[in-house]
């Protein structure tokens, strides 16, 4: 950021300003730090270890699993930090490279959504093709795209927010480096920023949507057209902690950013930020695992293991 001797960091809001309050959100936020590195953690632990889960669709969930401990940690752990230390700061450097993370982690969850999508379709309307279209060397190329294009967005926002000159020191409305709060602070032009956060910012959220939407609409038609007896229950049995996933971090998203200028405010940002940042990166391990037999089996077996081994 240009005038970085004069401004070298900035003042993070946090989750409240009340003093009161400080330890008691960070038990909280701890907790569920905690709550969500284990969990993730096992999901990964669990499909890297059972031969039986190494099909696209656990390592899709696998991935999903690093890209959330990413986001959490990458907005998360500053605040907890924070509170603390009561040095409510970051370094620009630091909020630099916090935003970097956020954006990468956040929109790698919403490419891996779309990549499990459709799997599911080819695996619903395509069986017979499942194992060439979705082959190995496929699914790495999905993963190595997702990662690239993540990247590349990431990127161009940070290197954008970089050339930006910053003349007072301000407070961020926020509890970590986000695009929109940031933005306000600066004293240059941002117009070129917020082009493109809305351009690309907009066609990053929007079109994993769209693909999971039409992903679903095929499944959909398909199992209309086959007709055959408990179909749509079994397919959607295997849909179903997908979509409510799906749900939940679209319907997160869409109500952060697609909102009205008229009811947005920076304290509903800051709940949305933490139900898409926190809270669904905390409930992705349950949601995906207790309605899923062959996790639970993998989780039960990998339990197993790590009390033979501690005896």
């Amino acid at each position: 950021m240009e005038n970085r001797s004069s401004i070298s960091e900035f003042a993070l809001r946090g989750i409240s300003e009340m003093p009161e309050q400080q330890q008691f959100i960070f038990g909280i936020f701890l907790s569920m730090y905690l709550v969500t590195v284990s969990g993730n953690v096992l999901i990964i632990l669990a499909i890297g270890s059972d031969p039986h889960l190494q099909t696209p669709m656990y390592f899709f969930l696998a991935n999903l699993s690093f890209a959330d401990l990413g986001l959490i940690s990458s907005t998360v752990t500053k605040m907890l930090v924070n509170i603390q230390t009561q040095h409510h700061t970051i370094s620009s450097t630091g909020c630099l490279a916090q935003m970097y993370f956020f954006l990468m982690f956040g929109d790698l969850d919403s490419f891996f959504l779309a990549v499990m999508a459709y799997d599911r379709y080819v695996a619903i309307c395509s069986p017979l093709h499942y194992s060439t279209v979705m082959s190995p060397r496929v699914c790495v190329l999905l993963l190595a795209l997702c990662w690239l294009l993540t990247h590349t967005v990431a990127l161009t926002h940070t290197l954008l927010m970089a050339r930006l000159s910053f003349c007072v020191v301000g407070e961020v409305a926020h509890f970590f480096c986000d695009i929109a709060p940031v933005l306000k602070l600066s004293c240059s032009d941002t117009q070129i920023n917020e082009l493109v956060l809305l351009v690309v910012g907009g066609t990053v959220l929007v079109v994993p949507f769209a693909c999971i939407v039409l992903s679903y609409i095929l499944i959909v038609s398909a199992i209309q057209r086959a007709r055959t007896p408990g179909g749509a229950s079994k397919a959607f049995s295997t849909c179903s902690s997908h979509l409510f996933v799906v749900c939940v971090f679209y319907g997160t998203l869409f109500g952060a950013y697609l909102c009205p200028p008229s009811v947005a405010s920076a304290e509903k940002d800051i709940i949305t930020a933490v139900v898409y940042t926190v809270v669904i990166p905390m409930l992705n391990p349950f949601i995906y695992s207790l309605r899923n037999k062959d996790m639970k089996r993998s989780l039960k077996r990998l339990f197993s293991h790590s009390r033979m081994f501690s005896s």
